[in-house]
């Protein structure tokens, strides 16, 4: 590795799997760790301060569901003690009255709250759980009555994507200041779920339009971000800013990964926290470095003059839709096997209308239980 190695500023804290929901695309890997493998109190915070004495200056507390960890004011206090920002990313269910409060007195800085769907019975068919939608209104009440900045975070696939204006609508009587609109990326729960989950392209253009229009009517009012379906893109994002770049995650047993996927490449070891440092792992780890940079990449990544905008694309997707980790994302129009992105859409389009999954009742729910990942 040839290029200059940067503290990372941005770390993932999963600090759990334990969740009241069981949501068909969610990205935690489908063997979850029961709670007797989590790191207990003590080992996170000594892991947050090796990550504060490191350079991360903010620090995303999630799960699973992160307001299961009875520790939580403990995690965030140890945080805030070293001026670290925290993000909670939270489902908003099951979160007892004053707690939020109590998380904000603690030093909170951010909530980030999740809906399933704009509307009540969207909410509750996909996360499985009864009143779960009026739930997660109550809970955005408390974050604003805390004080608390609140984001609203949509995951968007088939079967609510026709749901967006109304998520818009949503964020802004919660007194959202940011939105988030989500486009499923398909790993973990949602790579298995991915035939059920896909929308068509007519869809998606349709939200792109609704999302443009929005973003320059509220202007000034609330953020819109806009996070692109890979299927329909042209071009890769720079997954967690590229990998092992300037950001890593933590799963709950305390191994280190660049990104939430990083475990479907199944060549690359990862390494504990405890076994090594932060420090450690973040600059001498084979797996940190198997792809960081630009040294590794292939043609036609490696001559392509977007090959520092987008680090090479998504590591876990080449190896999901390609075989190879070190393959061109398909999402890129210049990949070799660009066309087998478009293959996929339409067979899983083929699929819903074969088998029904236009529908809810094929989901695989998210459940603490071991299912193969497909490739």
């Amino acid at each position: 590795m040839s290029e200059l190695l940067l503290p990372p500023i941005g770390m993932l804290a999963e600090l759990t799997h334990r969740c009241p929901l069981q949501c068909p695309y969610c990205s935690n890997p489908t063997e979850l760790m029961k709670a007797n493998r989590e790191l207990d109190t003590q080992t996170w915070l000594y892991l947050f301060r090796q990550a504060a004495d490191l350079g991360v200056l903010q620090v995303h507390l999630s799960g699973g569901e992160p307001t299961l960890r009875r520790d939580l004011e403990q995690l965030v206090a140890g945080l805030s003690s070293r001026g670290v920002y925290t993000n909670l990313i939270t489902a908003g269910v099951g979160i007892a009255e004053g707690r939020i409060r109590a998380l904000a007195e603690a030093g909170l800085d951010h909530v980030q709250l999740s809906f399933q769907g704009a509307r009540a019975a969207t909410t509750e068919r996909i996360g499985n759980n009864r009143g779960s939608h009026e739930k997660k209104l109550e809970t955005a009440r408390r974050v604003k009555a805390a004080g608390l900045p609140l984001t609203v975070n949509a995951p968007i696939h088939r079967h609510n994507i026709e749901e967006v204006p109304d998520f818009i609508e949503l964020a802004l009587s919660l007194g959202a200041e940011r939105l988030e609109i989500a486009n499923v990326q398909y790993s973990g729960w949602a790579l298995v779920n991915r035939d059920a989950l896909m929308p068509d392209r007519a869809s998606v253009e349709r939200q792109v339009e609704i999302v443009e229009a929005a973003r320059e009517r509220l202007r000034g009012i609330m953020n819109i971000d806009f996070v692109t379906p890979d299927y329909f893109a042209t071009y890769p994002k720079p997954c967690m800013g590229g990998w092992a770049r300037d950001a890593f995650m933590v799963a709950p047993d305390g191994t280190v990964l660049p990104c939430h996927a990083a475990h479907t490449i199944r060549s690359l070891t990862f390494e504990r926290f405890g076994d090594r440092s932060l420090a450690e792992i973040w600059t001498d780890s084979p797996a940190f470095n198997a792809f960081r940079g630009t040294g590794w990449m292939q043609e036609p990544c490696r001559s392509c003059d977007r090959r520092e905008i987008d680090w090479g694309g998504c590591r876990c997707q080449a190896m999901a839709i390609a075989g190879d980790p070190a393959a061109t994302d398909p999402a890129c129009a210049k990949s070799p096997i660009h066309a087998r992105m478009s293959m996929l859409i339409e067979d899983a389009l083929a699929t819903a209308r074969a088998d029904g999954s236009n529908d809810a009742t094929t989901f695989v729910y998210r459940r603490i239980a071991a299912v193969q990942e497909p490739v």
